[in-house]
């Protein structure tokens, strides 16, 4: 652009004189004068352009330096979740931190239904986990004192039927064990019957796709009213034995999926 304008302006100087062996000598001198005169812009462009060219491959450079891992793959399913959790509510919640994840597997064929992950209110500063406690009684203390979280997706698609029946079976079996352990008195064996039952019936008869979560959370304990169990988009239940036993039905034993146990327990700190 420099150049075209120095030229024009030239072209203009030159009409004024006639054609003769002066206006060749000052057509001479005067290209002479135009590159002396342009001779820092063209530098200058030069410098610009090198100055771009090491820009460009910077950017370059810092577009290939990896992002964070901010989640974590169940190693089963490969399917992954955060590793903090935020839940959307009119309720102000905390900030839900992974503990662990694994797959639910049943039938003697080993068919995977659907990767689990376990997230608790780990800044909670009432938490006070024991040092000296056992993985399992650390798990206990974490259930039994702060909001939890399981999100689950399925590997493949089913229906809200289907995973209702299974947590009725797993929080049946957990009402025979602590009857058995004397865990369980009468008021609340009864207490829990209602709950129950609009437990069940909060799962509607229609599919879940593939990969779509499900988060079931348990609200942290209050004083002044039993704990919720929440079953995202799907309603919720008052009652403090059911809201703590569903957690703990996956961490009795081997639990509703072993490589969920395990892997908590190896993430005890």
């Amino acid at each position: 652009m420099f150049q075209f304008a120095a030229f024009r302006t030239f072209r203009s100087s030159c009409r004024g004189f006639s054609v003769s062996a002066t206006r060749c000598r000052s057509y001479g001198q005067s290209s002479h004068a135009l590159r002396s005169s342009l001779r820092p812009f063209l530098w200058g462009s030069a410098i610009a352009a090198s100055a771009v060219t090491a820009l460009q491959s910077a950017i370059h450079l810092d577009a290939e330096v990896p992002e964070p891992v901010n989640e974590i793959a169940d190693p089963a399913t490969s399917i992954s979740f955060p590793k903090t959790l935020r839940i959307p509510s009119k309720t102000p919640l905390p900030t839900f931190t992974l503990v662990g994840v694994g797959v639910r597997t049943v039938s003697f064929l080993g068919i995977k239904v659907y990767s689990v992950g376990f997230y608790a209110d780990l800044d909670n500063p009432k938490l006070n986990i024991p040092k000296t406690a056992s993985p399992d009684e650390k798990i206990e203390h974490i259930v039994r004192n702060s909001a939890c979280v399981f999100r689950i997706i399925p590997t493949r698609s089913t229906s809200y039927g289907h995973l209702r029946d299974g947590f009725m079976r797993a929080i049946q079996a957990r009402l025979l064990l602590c009857k058995q352990r004397g865990q369980l008195t009468p008021d609340e064996e009864n207490g829990v019957q209602s709950p129950l039952r609009k437990f069940k019936s909060m799962f509607p008869n229609i599919p879940l796709a593939k990969h779509t979560p499900l988060d079931i959370l348990v609200t942290a304990p209050d004083q002044s009213q039993p704990r919720n169990l929440i079953v995202r988009d799907l309603g919720s239940v008052q009652n403090d034995w059911l809201a703590r036993e569903f957690v703990l039905a996956y961490f009795e034993g081997d639990g509703i999926s072993p490589p969920l146990v395990e892997r908590v327990t190896d993430n005890d700190e």
